[in-house]
């Protein structure tokens, strides 16, 4: 039996979505509310744990989806074969057959540095088109921001001279996901990725090393492991070796000896076990002048006790810790629907109303405070608005940035927080203040709410 490929084609972006996307969507065109103006913002309501900040990452594949937005004949008939839509007004298909997004985007740039209940994107739009966008946004934002996050909180542990790799491929969410990954680790301050396809669409070098199955294969076949690193070697000059299949303090103190004798030229050597403290500080004295390189399941704590333990270490494979973990919790909530400020007032899920803006407030090339204020609000106190115009009635108006461009904002961005706000462990709050223009309409937003539920 043939099974079809699960795979995700730019074509099909419009139906990778949870189904009550579209169920409501097709609600609102049989009321006659889908072409009405809506502002939806996303946004997370609480960090992750020991998580001081986050890094926005992802707006450039969100732009790319919003443009790309369409519903095919063929997506309509698979649709239309479904029984949940069986009563669907007849208007939701002609609805869909004319699709393309028509809103404008409001977002902070990637590599800016946010915390809790800043939106870091806007979305206002007709109703159907702002409501359906929401999955697809939420999953390419979610997961970049925190790969992103992760990969600045380890830059800022290691330092800026440490040479960070990232490895997370096998152990990503999905091949898209790995993807996705790479570029976000990039973004947030790694220098590259092991992933190959990654590496090639992003314009970068791939960067690896060996693993321990050729060391293995080629000593049980050919004789020992010295002979590994030699064929190694032969088709790849001075590679980095990894030592520690079997002894590693036996493997460095050989091939300090060749080295001696001049016998061959040698980038690196990896340490992918043991006791990294002790065994960094054995090759180091055997390689003096050797970059040593450390992997398995690191993480910035693991990072910050090797320093304090007084690892020598010049670099790290980054990979399972990485690209999974507590996830960015980010939500996507209407605020705005035809001018009227809206809010859920559940309980842990309140949300303010209204389209917002947020100022940060810098001393010198400190940041200082934020505040959450309304889009129609002013700072004119030296605050800069943080979410720019991205696209206007469905088209890009901002040129996006370059990997490298973004890199270098998410440095400068994390470098601006005060000390304690970066810390990985028990970091302090970021002051985050509320305008009492946006209290006093959460305020009338509520009173608006429960008056109508007394008339009623």
């Amino acid at each position: 039996m043939s099974l079809s490929p699960l795979q995700v084609f730019p074509e099909d972006y419009s139906l990778l979505t949870d189904l009550y996307q579209l169920t409501m969507s097709a609600c609102y065109v049989g009321e006659g509310l889908d072409q009405r103006r809506a502002s939806f913002e996303l946004f997370t309501r609480r960090l992750p744990s020991n998580f001081g900040y986050i890094v926005a990452m992802g707006l450039t594949q969100a732009m790319e989806y919003l443009e790309s937005l369409a519903f095919s004949d063929r997506h309509i008939a698979q649709l239309q074969a479904m029984s949940i839509f069986e009563h669907a007004p007849e208007a939701f298909w002609e609805t869909l057959r004319n699709a393309q997004f028509a809103g404008d985007v409001w977002a902070v740039p990637e590599g800016t540095v946010m915390f809790a209940n800043e939106p870091l994107l806007r979305v206002e739009a007709p109703l159907w088109q702002a409501q359906i966008v929401e999955t697809y946004l939420l999953n390419v934002i979610n997961y970049q921001t925190l790969i992103a996050t992760r990969a600045a909180r380890l830059r800022d542990m290691a330092g800026p001279d440490a040479k960070l790799l990232e490895f997370g491929t096998r152990r990503a969410f999905s091949p898209q996901g790995a993807l996705w990954a790479a570029r976000a680790a990039l973004a947030g301050g790694l220098n590259s990725t092991s992933n190959v396809l990654a590496a090639l669409q992003l314009g970068e070098q791939p960067t690896g090393t060996m693993a321990h199955a050729l060391v293995m294969a080629i000593a049980a076949l050919e004789g020992s492991e010295d002979d590994a690193f030699e064929a190694f070697h032969r088709y790849f000059p001075g590679a980095p070796l990894l030592i520690d299949t079997y002894d590693t303090v036996a493997a460095a103190r050989r091939l300090a000896a060749k080295r001696q004798q001049g016998e061959y030229a040698l980038a690196g050597v990896r340490l992918d076990s043991g006791d990294l403290v002790a065994l960094s500080k054995q090759v180091r004295e055997l390689l003096p002048d050797v970059a040593i390189f450390a992997s398995g399941d690191i993480d910035e704590y693991e990072i910050h006790r090797l320093n304090q333990a007084g690892a020598t270490i010049d670099g790290y494979g980054l990979g399972t810790r990485l690209v999974t973990g507590t996830p960015v919790n980010g939500v996507y909530k209407l605020v705005e629907i035809d001018g009227i400020p809206v809010m859920k007032e559940s309980s842990s899920k309140a949300t303010y109303p209204g389209r917002k803006q947020v100022f940060r407030h810098y001393e010198g090339d400190r940041a200082v405070q934020d505040w959450l204020a309304l889009a129609t609000e002013s700072q004119n106190h030296g605050a800069q608005p943080l979410l720019q115009p991205m696209m206007q009635n469905g088209q890009l108006i901002t040129q996006l940035d370059s990997l490298a461009d973004i890199a270098q904002r998410t440095a400068q961005s994390v470098a601006s927080l005060p000390p304690e706000s970066r810390q990985v462990q028990d970091p302090q709050p970021y002051p985050v203040n509320i305008t009492s223009a946006l209290e006093q309409e959460t305020q009338a937003t509520r009173e608006r709410r429960a008056s109508k539920m007394t008339q009623t």
